[in-house]
């Protein structure tokens, strides 16, 4: 059993690019925890119902990928900054002693999203050999609507040398986006489900398979 652990600053991004390998991970019972950096709140000017709605998102969401722990650090979203680096760090290495994961999934260095580049940062100074022996890989995945609006520059592109079969678990995939019907919109809106299934049925036909999710490996320590 391997102890796993996915980073979103805002739910959905877990699903949008590892909700496959979290059902697989499921179904190999691998334990498996969630960390959401962000949330909306009456105070940044979201209505009380849409606030409601996304807790019942996250909570719906949290059951059908059964994870052992959600954690919500609620900054708010939209304005992450560099400001908040060091209090981000500090409370994600705690979270870390708590958990002792020993994979990573982490948001794409360079996403277009502001918010994704903060959290990126704040993982890799928090999972440091030296100070977490236990972790023994960490991934970074994409995020569709976000990962390819990022500026095509060398050092900014995305580059799949990971790929994960989730033929038999993209409908499940599928099932948890929905949830969060408020994030999806219809082709060519970029998270529609015609498109993550073409990004699915890309990666798959990359690694010979139907369906895949595809990650950056960073970190594999062979223990």
């Amino acid at each position: 059993m391997e102890k796993v652990i996915v980073i979103s600053a805002h739910p959905d991004d877990e699903t949008l690019g590892v909700g496959g390998t979290l059902f697989r991970h499921k179904a190999n019972g691998d334990e498996t925890n969630w960390l959401i950096v962000t949330n909306v709140s009456e105070e940044n000017g979201f209505t009380k119902k849409r606030v409601l709605t996304r807790q019942k998102e996250i909570s719906i969401v949290s059951k059908l990928y059964s994870f052992k722990k959600v954690v919500k650090l609620d900054y708010p979203t939209m304005k992450l900054d560099g400001s908040h680096l060091n209090e981000l760090i500090n409370k994600i290495s705690k979270l870390f002693e708590e958990i002792k994961p020993e994979v990573i999934y982490v948001l794409n260095r360079s996403d277009a999203h502001s918010d994704h580049r903060i959290v990126f940062e704040a993982i890799m100074s928090s999972s440091k050999s030296f100070r977490h022996s236990y972790i023994k890989k960490i991934l970074m995945y994409e995020c569709i609507s976000e990962t390819e609006f990022a500026p095509i520059i060398p050092e900014n592109v995305f580059m799949p040398n990971y790929f994960v079969d989730i033929t038999g678990y993209f409908k499940k995939k599928i099932e948890a986006m929905k949830i969060f019907k408020s994030e999806l919109g219809e082709h060519p809106f970029p998270r529609s489900i015609k498109n993550i299934e073409a990004l699915a049925t890309f990666r798959g036909a990359i690694a010979g398979v139907k369906y895949a999710e595809a990650f950056q490996l960073l970190k594999f320590i062979d223990k």
